[in-house]
């Protein structure tokens, strides 16, 4: 690549999240894959109503396919409900007087979650395979003046004009780009809990809970919470049983661990605890999930490489936020870069508007991925009985949960932010013309 101009741009994508949204727009790109083929991590996965939203504007042929593999509560009175409320000790809350009234969400939520293996599959089918590049781990970027070499585990090397890192919570691309100025923000940081998971047949999971595994629930316990909720169509029920330790997390290199199958259990012995929730844990694999998250990030991009997704702002599973921040980095980037590439004037040079692009990208994802962040660290303290405000009384968990703290996040005007994003590449295609 000889030249730095907007005719020869082509963005170099470390991860999947971005492709759909720029193959839309007629953005030339590769995706670079470290595995051999497409694969996922986790089993359950939702996108919120603003992840809905930008899946819609990304994509809009996404939602047909997605309704045929997503599944909410089970009834129809339900679907507005995020998640229900009850308790981890012995009898679950049923007969406590908020039971009833403990379930949280919004008229124009509904609940949709599926498996993350039908997502991949459903985005892959936007995606030209021709596109993809798989076996290409990422060890190295370096920058020039007029494009981004990448170096893969193979040897082999790659440029590109843009390089965009949705390479996940161990991100070689974050490291490029913080590291010069921010070396301390590179690594996620632990948060003091660990979570053990697992999917199991819908019938598996009655025998345990009956009808209680219709609508969504959190069981909140001391330092111990439990998630449960359908997905694979309600044919399946994907699980979560987290412990709170607050030690530091023992390997270096790994965000999980294999733990002894009695070590497992013992998390979770105790009269204070429902045996309903023993039951279940043995139906998981002995393995610790440890939750990271990026604590600070003073910055989403350095020159020609950008983050997006869990590179980006890796946050803590309980606001069940995180897939949904990424669809909107998606959206607005892929807008930035599609504004780039259809100036009019292609020969000019693609520096400065990368340069207006990406601070815009920047200004306005990286404020309110990080409020998300923060809040789902805040909830993971109020679930595990651990926020100084509601401590171990019920009713002020709801309260809080219940007046207006995931509106923000759900009911959030996408269009506002495609617009600011942009402003600064329409404002050089302004000034050009106006020097004409």
């Amino acid at each position: 690549m000889s030249h730095d101009k907007v005719k020869e741009m082509h963005v170099a994508i470390v991860g999947l999240a971005l492709a759909m949204g720029l193959y839309k727009q007629g953005v030339p790109f590769t995706v670079y894959e470290a595995a051999s083929q497409y694969s996922v991590v986790g089993a359950g996965i939702g996108f919120g109503t603003n992840g809905d939203l930008a899946l819609d504007m990304i994509q809009e042929g996404f939602r047909p396919k997605f309704d045929r593999v997503c599944v909410g509560n089970k009834t129809k009175e339900t679907e507005n409900i995020y998640y229900e409320g009850l308790l981890l000790k012995e009898g679950l809350g049923l007969k406590e007087p908020w039971y009833g009234k403990s379930s949280w969400g919004h008229p124009e939520y509904i609940r949709r979650a599926g498996h993350r293996n039908d997502v991949l599959q459903i985005m892959t089918s936007f995606i030209p395979i021709e596109n993809v590049r798989f076996n290409k781990r990422l060890t190295a970027i370096t920058q020039e003046s007029d494009k981004a070499v990448l170096t893969f585990a193979d040897g082999e090397t790659a440029e590109a004009s843009v390089v965009v890192g949705a390479d996940g919570i161990k991100s070689a691309v974050r490291e490029h780009v913080l590291s010069p100025l921010y070396p301390s923000e590179v690594e996620p940081v632990y948060a003091g809990s660990y979570c053990y998971r697992g999917v199991i047949p819908t019938a598996e999971a009655q025998e345990i809970f009956g009808d209680l595994t219709d609508v969504a629930k959190m069981y909140l316990g001391d330092r111990r919470v439990c998630i449960t909720y359908l997905i694979s169509g309600g044919e399946e029920l994907n699980f979560l049983l987290c412990v709170a330790d607050g030690k530091p997390w023992e390997l270096k290199s790994a965000v999980t661990q294999k733990v002894r199958y009695e070590a497992m259990m013992a998390d979770f012995e105790g009269p204070d605890i429902d045996d309903r929730f023993r039951q279940l844990l043995r139906k998981a694999s002995p393995i610790k999930w440890g939750l990271f998250h990026h604590r600070y990030t003073s910055t989403y991009f350095r020159d020609r490489v950008v983050l997006l997704g869990d590179s980006a702002h890796a946050s803590l599973p309980f606001q069940a936020a995180g897939a949904g921040q990424g669809l909107e980095d998606a959206l607005v980037l892929s807008n930035v870069l599609a504004k780039i590439w259809q100036t009019p004037r292609k020969d000019d040079l693609l520096e400065p508007y990368l340069r207006a692009g990406f601070a815009g990208y920047d200004g306005v994802r990286r404020p309110r991925a990080q409020r998300q962040l923060e809040r789902a660290y805040e909830m993971g303290q109020m679930i595990y009985q651990l926020h100084p405000e509601t401590e171990r009384d019920m009713n002020k968990v709801l309260s809080k949960l219940q007046h207006g703290w995931f509106e923000w996040i759900w009911l959030h005007d996408l269009n506002v932010d495609v617009q600011m994003a942009t402003q600064g590449v329409d404002k050089i295609n302004t000034q050009i013309k106006a020097s004409i």
